[in-house]
C-alpha cells in the first residue's frame, strides 16, 4: 500500500469536500482516503497495483472535480490563480451589486418601473454569466452524479430569483396586478447573494491561507539551489546521491548527506530539527540535514538523502498527513454534511408549500422568498471548516514548536493523558559523552554514588521543569530505567519523580502501561530505543524523541524533535486549546443553522412579528458564519 497527500481543485464547501472524499473512496484499489478542506488535499492509502494516481484523478474530474498529480504542475501557481481570479469576480460582481441596488432604491433613474426592471435583469443576467456561472456548472456536474453541494444551493436560490424577478417583469401585471396582488422583482437579491457568497469565499480564502503557514515555513526552509564542489550552481532538484556540495558561512543546506572534509570553525544551527539553540560542531563521518544553517566555517559534504527522502521532506510529509488525518469528532461531522444539502432543499420545499397552502395565491410571492431565503442561508461550510482548520493551526503550531504529530486522533487524545511512563537513559538523562561540554573528567576516581552515577550520564537541561510541569498539569509520572535500584532512585530524585521501578525489561514497561490503564488511567509512554516500542505500542499516546531510533520514530504518535522535556507539557496545552477550539467552532456552527434557518423560513410571522431574514441578508449571514470558524480558528496561532 502506498500513502499519497494530493492536491484538490474545486472544492467550494463541506457539502464539496464530502463528495470527494465518498467518490475516492469508493474507487477500487483505495484503501482510506481522507479530504482536507481546509488544505484543499487529500490523503489517500492506496494499491498502486490496482489503481493509479492518474485512474483517481479520471473518477475525480468526472465528479467536477481535479487532482493535481502532474509534477509540472505548481499547485502553488494554480491557486494563486484562482484567488486572483475569485478576487476579480468579487470586484466585478460588486459594481454589478452596486448598479442594481441603485436602480432598485431609486437612487439612478433610468425610466419607468419597466425600464428601470428592464435593466435589472440585463445587470443580472450579466452578473450571473461572468461571476455566478461555476455556480451553475458546478451544481449541474453534481446533479449528474446525484449529488448536492453549496454550489447546488447558491445556483437553486440565485436561479428562481432570477427566473421569478424575470417573468414579474414582463407578465407581473397580468398575473398579480390584475388580481390586486401586489408584485415586485427580486433582482437585487439575485446579484447579492452571488456578490456576498463569492465575498465570503474570498474572505475564507484568505484566512485559509494562514492556517497553512506552518507548512509553507517548511517548505521554505529549504534552498532552491546547491552548489557542486566544481563551482556549478544547480536545482536541488537535480542533485543526486553521491554528488559533492559546498555551502558556505550563513547558507542553507540543500540535502543530507555526511561531511567530508575537517573544518575546525565548521558549526551547524540545526535548531529546526533539534530545537537546541546553540550551533553543532561537525567533524568527519557526521550526518547533516537539509534546510539547517552553516554558521561558520565551510561545509564540504556528499548528498546521501535527496528529494523526498530528507529528513526535512519527511518532516513536511509527516505534517500534510497529519493535518489531513480526520479526528474522531470530524467524522460524525462530515456524516452530517453528506445529508445536509439534502435536508435543506427538503426544508425549503416544505417552507414554500406551507406558505403557499396556508397563505393562498396571494402569498406566492412570499413562499417563493422564504424558500430563497432558507437556501442561502444554510451554510454546511461553517460545519465543515469547524474541525480542519483548528486541526490545521494545532498541528502547524505543534511543528513549530519542534514536537511532529503524526495524526489528529493523536493531538485529540494527547490531552486526556493523566500517567507518562518515561525511559531514563536516552530520554530523561544524557550519557556524557553525547555532550559537547563534559561534566567532569571520565577517568576521575569515584568518590561517592553521586559522582560515579554522574560520571557516566546527566539529566537532561530543563528535565525537572518538565516534570514539574506534567505534574502540575495532573500527570502522574512513572520512571523506569534498566539501572540498579540505587542508580534509578537517584536519577528520579533528580528529576523530581516520585514513581520509579529499576532493573526493567521491556516486557516490564510494557506490563506497567497496561497496569496504569487497569486503573483506568490514560498513559502516554516516551521513549527512544528499540526496548521501549514494546510500551510505546501499548500506550494511549506513544512519544518518541526525534534522536532515538528509528523503530521508535515509526511506532510513535508524536515525535519530539530535540531533546527538550518541555515540549511534552507543551503538547497537552496544545490539544487541549486545540481540541477547545474545536468545540467552539462546532457549536457555534450548529447554532448558526439552529437559529438562521428558522429565521429564513418566517417562523417569526407565527408570533405576530412581521419581519424575516430576506435573501441577501441570508447571504451575508451564511458568509460571514464561515469566516468566523476560521478567524476563531486562527485565534489559536496567536496565543503563547
Amino acid at each position: 500500500m502506498e500513502k499519497k497527500t494530493i492536491a484538490v481543485i474545486g472544492m467550494m464547501c463541506a457539502g464539496c469536500a464530502a463528495n470527494v472524499e465518498r467518490k475516492m473512496n469508493q474507487l477500487e484499489g483505495v484503501a482510506t482516503a481522507s479530504v482536507n478542506f481546509p488544505a484543499r488535499t487529500v490523503l489517500v492509502e492506496y494499491d498502486p497495483s490496482t489503481i493509479t494516481p492518474q485512474q483517481m484523478k479520471d473518477e475525480i474530474v468526472k465528479a467536477g472535480y481535479d487532482l493535481v498529480i502532474e509534477e509540472d504542475r505548481n499547485i502553488v501557481e494554480i491557486e494563486k490563480n484562482a484567488y486572483r481570479q475569485l478576487r476579480q469576480r468579487v470586484i466585478i460582481s460588486w459594481i454589478f451589486a452596486f448598479l442594481v441596488m441603485a436602480i432598485a432604491m431609486g437612487w439612478i433613474h433610468v425610466g419607468d418601473r419597466n425600464v428601470a426592471n428592464q435593466t435589472m435583469l440585463i445587470i443580472s443576467l450579466a452578473n450571473l454569466i461572468y461571476c455566478g456561472r461555476q455556480f451553475f456548472v458546478n451544481a449541474w456536474k453534481q446533479l449528474l452524479h446525484r449529488m448536492a453541494n453549496m454550489d447546488t444551493l447558491v445556483a437553486m436560490s440565485t436561479g428562481i430569483s432570477f427566473l421569478f424577478s424575470t417573468v414579474n417583469t414582463f407578465w407581473g401585471e397580468q398575473l398579480w396586478g390584475s388580481r390586486g396582488i401586489s408584485w415586485n422583482t427580486y433582482f437585487d437579491a439575485s446579484v447579492m447573494i452571488i456578490t456576498f457568497v463569492l465575498t465570503g469565499r474570498l474572505m475564507e480564502e484568505r484566512a485559509k491561507n494562514g492556517t497553512a503557514s506552518a507548512i509553507r515555513a517548511l517548505m521554505g526552509l529549504a534552498p532552491k539551489t546547491a552548489r557542486l564542489d566544481t563551482g556549478d550552481e544547480v536545482p536541488i532538484a537535480t542533485l543526486q546521491k553521491g554528488d559533492v556540495i559546498i555551502v558556505k558561512a550563513g547558507e542553507k543546506i540543500p540535502v543530507d548527506g555526511s561531511v567530508l572534509t575537517d573544518d575546525h570553525e565548521l558549526r551547524i544551527d540545526e535548531s529546526m530539527i533539534t530545537g537546541e539553540p546553540l550551533p553543532e560542531v561537525k567533524k568527519v563521518g557526521d550526518h547533516v540535514y537539509a534546510g539547517t544553517i552553516v554558521k561558520g566555517g565551510t561545509l564540504r559534504f556528499r548528498a546521501q538523502q535527496v528529494g523526498k527522502d530528507t529528513m526535512l521532506a519527511n518532516i513536511i510529509r509527516m505534517v500534510q498527513e497529519a493535518q489531513g488525518s480526520k479526528a474522531p469528532v470530524q467524522r460524525v461531522v462530515d456524516k452530517i454534511a453528506l445529508v445536509f444539502v439534502p435536508a435543506v432543499l427538503a426544508v425549503a420545499i416544505l417552507t414554500f408549500i406551507i406558505w403557499w397552502v396556508f397563505g393562498g395565491e396571494s402569498l406566492l410571492p412570499k413562499a417563493i422568498l422564504s424558500a430563497v431565503s432558507v437556501l442561502v442561508i444554510a451554510c454546511p461550510c461553517a460545519l465543515g471548516l469547524a474541525t480542519p482548520t483548528a486541526l490545521m493551526v494545532g498541528i502547524g503550531k505543534a511543528a513549530q514548536k519542534n514536537i511532529l504529530i503524526k495524526d489528529a486522533a493523536a493531538l485529540e487524545n494527547i490531552r486526556n493523558i493523566n500517567a507518562l511512563v518515561i525511559d531514563k537513559t536516552g530520554t530523561l538523562t544524557i550519557p556524557n559523552g553525547e555532550l559537547t561540554a563534559g561534566n567532569g573528567k571520565t577517568d576521575a576516581p569515584f568518590t561517592t554514588l553521586s559522582t560515579q552515577l554522574e560520571q557516566r550520564e546527566t539529566l537532561k537541561p530543563h528535565a525537572r521543569e518538565a516534570m514539574r510541569s506534567l505534574q502540575k498539569q495532573g500527570v502522574d509520572i512513572y520512571m523506569c530505567s534498566g539501572d540498579k535500584e540505587e542508580a534509578a532512585a537517584y536519577w528520579a530524585e533528580k528529576a523530581g519523580i516520585s514513581h520509579y521501578r529499576s532493573q526493567v525489561l521491556p516486557q516490564d514497561k510494557e506490563d506497567l502501561v497496561r497496569e496504569l490503564q487497569s486503573q483506568g488511567k490514560h498513559v502516554a509512554m516516551v521513549g527512544d530505543g528499540i526496548n521501549d516500542t514494546q510500551a510505546l505500542a501499548a500506550a494511549d499516546v506513544s512519544i518518541a524523541m526525534g534522536k532515538g531510533t528509528d523503530i521508535a520514530m515509526d511506532v510513535a504518535q508524536v515525535t519530539l524533535m530535540g531533546t527538550d522535556l518541555r515540549r511534552i507539557p507543551d503538547a497537552i496545552r496544545l490539544s487541549k486549546e486545540t481540541v477547545g477550539m474545536i468545540r467552539q467552532n462546532l457549536f457555534w456552527a450548529f447554532i448558526y443553522n439552529v437559529i438562521c434557518i428558522p429565521l429564513a423560513a418566517g417562523i417569526p410571522y407565527l408570533f405576530g412579528m412581521e419581519w424575516q431574514i430576506t435573501p441577501m441578508w441570508a447571504s451575508a449571514l451564511m458568509a460571514f458564519s464561515s469566516v468566523s470558524v476560521v478567524m476563531n480558528s486562527l485565534r489559536l496561532k496567536w496565543k503563547g
